[in-house]
């Protein structure tokens, strides 16, 4: 079978990488941490930390869980925004050769609930805003030991009380919650200090983290991204930037969420290994903060998603700031939208390019060259060691421009489904090309173009929403007879879900369905729109047609 390669890479960029010398990720954390080590690597409302002082308290939390007995293997569940206490953990639960759990601090009990159960978690991190989540489900899932910080408790003695004492008293942002036996961050570094730690033999095909998605079926599942997944998505990225990026001397700011891979791999671990100062943004969502925290620091890169920075562009103190330290602006998780693109343009000075991936694929996969002056439309060119072939159903290459099944093969693809031996089955083709579900086609000098998706995936903000989970959780509803999700465009998160709904009695009302999910569903995907009708399209054998809703819509 032919297939489509890169016919040649942008300038420095090697079109093969190696990563044999690289055994885990914990040697390229700690690679870092030597060469860096007076070096500010993470700052958070305005406290600082070194990566000496990372490699130190991650030793001591990787010290924590071995008191604990926890062996290699073991998982534990990281629940936490963009705070100190995220790397530290991060990085001290790979060190003790546990598999980390990216949980989003906004899942329902029911959501988190999933997840636990499904990854045998028997530790968590968790921040202390959502500890009342955990408190409902705790009791069904395998999980011995809980750590719950506050917010500020990295912030040091003064910071950290004033910030806590504003977050639980003044903005009244901790609901009550009891979790005996539970224990602190700092008590837990202050144990694993004093238990010691013992450095975990590593082998490359060994899981780093369980990266939990809806993949091309829906069905979450965590997503098995080995050591050798991870490092060689971060060798990938660090071949592409480095050409246009000065080792130790970058400064990168990070509102995308770390739990979520793309500013896992991308902000957190490959700017980890050029020695880059990395601001957290906790609140993203805060656009005049977060306008206010980028103006105290002279940032040279920044990563996000098409609503992030259609957002930031809206906000009129956006435009003040000093752009001209600016060098790279990458966007990813969703489309970037053109008209976004060009104001971005305007306004920084700094083009915004696209780069492509998903949670299987570690997860660039494509992305367009940093030293692009303008915003193309493409999702970039496939990087080192990675092919793209544009597939039909039938699992045949389709000529070149013609659109079909992005396919992916390369060292970042994912080793499978945790415990989901047929959901990997149905998304690796014989020679290893995952199905990605995206449909697009590559143009004659190997840019690949996004199309469309495949499945009928709803992407808010970035985030993947699944018609059946929607589906069902509205099907809870007394009320209800039949319903059907779909996502339609929207301004600002690029779409929306829709619910169409035929109902049981007629005084079920929009109000009362979404006041519904909102015990169920994670905010971004709880229904924007609800339309009732008598009835629902359908096929011949009692499916419902989503397609002729979307095109209705």
């Amino acid at each position: 079978m032919e297939k489509i390669w890169l016919q040649s890479y942008p300038k420095g960029v090697p079109a093969e990488i190696d990563i044999e010398h690289i055994p885990s990720l914990v040697a390229l954390f700690e690679t870092a941490c030597t060469t860096y080590a007076d070096k500010v690597a993470y700052i958070s409302m305005d406290k600082e930390m070194t990566y000496r002082q990372l490699d130190e308290e991650s030793k001591a939390f990787a010290g924590w869980l071995q008191s604990l007995g926890l062996q290699k293997g073991e998982r534990v569940a990281l629940m936490m925004p963009n705070l100190l206490q995220y790397p530290v953990a991060l990085f001290g639960t790979l060190r003790a050769g546990c598999v980390v759990v990216n949980c989003n601090p906004l899942y329902t009990p029911r959501e988190l609930e999933h997840q636990l159960k499904d990854s045998g978690a028997t530790a968590i991190v968790i921040v202390e805003n959502f500890a009342h989540t955990l408190e409902q489900v705790i009791q069904h899932t395998a999980i011995k030991h809980v750590l719950v910080t506050p917010l500020g408790e990295m912030l040091g003695a003064l910071k950290g009380t004033i910030v806590n004492f504003v977050i639980r008293h003044v903005k009244k942002m901790v609901p009550a919650w009891k979790l005996p036996g539970s224990l602190g961050f700092n008590a837990a570094l202050a144990a694993g200090r004093r238990h010691g730690f013992k450095p975990v033999a590593l082998a490359r095909d060994d899981v780093a983290f369980l990266q939990y998605t809806g993949g091309t079926t829906g069905v979450s599942k965590g997503a098995m991204l080995t050591h050798a997944n991870i490092a060689s998505n971060v060798t990938q990225a660090y071949n592409w930037i480095k050409p246009v990026v000065k080792e130790g001397q970058e400064f990168i700011i990070t509102a995308l969420p770390l739990y979520h891979i793309f500013a896992l791999t991308a902000n957190c671990l490959t700017f980890l290994m050029i020695g880059a100062r990395n601001l957290l943004i906790a609140n993203p969502r805060d656009i005049p903060n977060f306008i206010k925290e980028w103006g105290k620091y002279p940032v040279t890169v920044v990563t996000g998603v098409n609503t992030l920075f259609n957002a930031l562009l809206n906000h009129p103190d956006f435009e003040k700031l000093d752009f001209s330290t600016m060098n790279v602006t990458l966007g990813g998780g969703m489309a970037v939208q053109g008209p976004v693109a060009d104001k971005w343009l305007k306004v920084t000075g700094t083009p915004l390019l696209q780069a492509y991936g998903l949670t299987e694929t570690s997860p660039a996969a494509t992305i367009n060259p940093l030293d692009m002056h303008e915003f193309n439309g493409a999702i970039g060119l496939p990087i080192s060691s990675t092919e793209v072939s544009i597939r039909d159903d039938y699992g045949n290459e389709v000529p070149q421009g013609q659109v079909g099944e992005i396919c992916i093969r390369g060292p970042q693809v994912m080793k499978g489904y945790w415990q989901r031996p047929d959901e990997t089955a149905l998304v690796f083709y014989p020679d290893r090309f995952l199905r990605t579900g995206d449909m697009g086609y590559v143009d004659p000098k190997g840019f690949v173009f996004l199309v469309d998706r495949k499945k009928d995936m709803i992407l808010v903000s970035g985030f993947n929403v699944y018609p059946n989970e929607v589906e069902e959780a509205v099907a809870m509803h007394p009320g209800v007879m039949d319903v059907a999700a779909i996502g339609v465009p929207d301004e600002h998160s690029g779409e929306a879900v829709k619910i169409f709904v035929v109902r049981k009695a007629g005084n079920v009302t929009e109000k009362m369905l979404i006041e519904h999910c909102r015990g169920l569903l994670t905010g971004y995907k709880i229904p924007k729109h609800v339309e009732f009708r008598d009835d629902l399209p359908r096929t011949n054998v009692g499916k419902i047609l989503r397609r002729a809703l979307k095109e209705g819509a």
